[in-house]
């Protein structure tokens, strides 16, 4: 079962980064061209980022939880005696994105109540770039392209 939902956690990480990227550059495209927000277009790209995040970060709990990569690591041989790989899987692949996705979900929440379009765009590209920066920044590369 662990092996099952780890590799569906790794696939969907690519669809995450995909998507996420487009919403950013949706977000920063039009913010830049000063074009309008529309709900048809805009808005789904947006909001399918935000599900597509928060579904792969509920997997990705529930990966920690049950793998030995996470939780049991720490508990069993404790934080300081973890190598770098190991850190980075069980401290702060999991911590950094959960600060990601916070931040995506606040530009998601931000963006609603802005009346104007360029402020919209303005918000969604500053949150979900800086969300988007930060999992690009704790992502185990060696492991996922290996």
């Amino acid at each position: 079962m662990q092996n099952i939902l780890t590799s569906v956690h790794s696939v969907l990480a690519y669809i995450v980064l995909i998507v996420l990227i487009l919403a950013f550059l949706n977000a920063v495209s039009g913010w830049l061209s000063k074009r309008d927000f529309k709900m048809s277009k805009d808005l789904r790209i947006s909001l399918f980022a935000l599900i597509l995040s928060h579904t792969q970060l509920l997997l990705g709990l529930i990966v920690y939880f049950i793998s030995s990569n996470g939780l049991n690591a720490i508990t069993s041989i404790g934080i300081g005696n973890l190598n770098s790989a190991a850190r980075l899987l069980a401290l702060e692949h999991p911590t950094t994105n959960i600060i990601a996705i916070v931040l995506i979900t606040i530009g998601w929440s931000k963006h609603k109540r802005k009346e104007a379009s360029e402020a919209k765009f303005k918000t969604l590209s500053l949150y979900y770039g800086l969300g988007l920066l930060l999992i690009l920044s704790r992502i185990p590369w060696g492991q996922w392209l290996g």
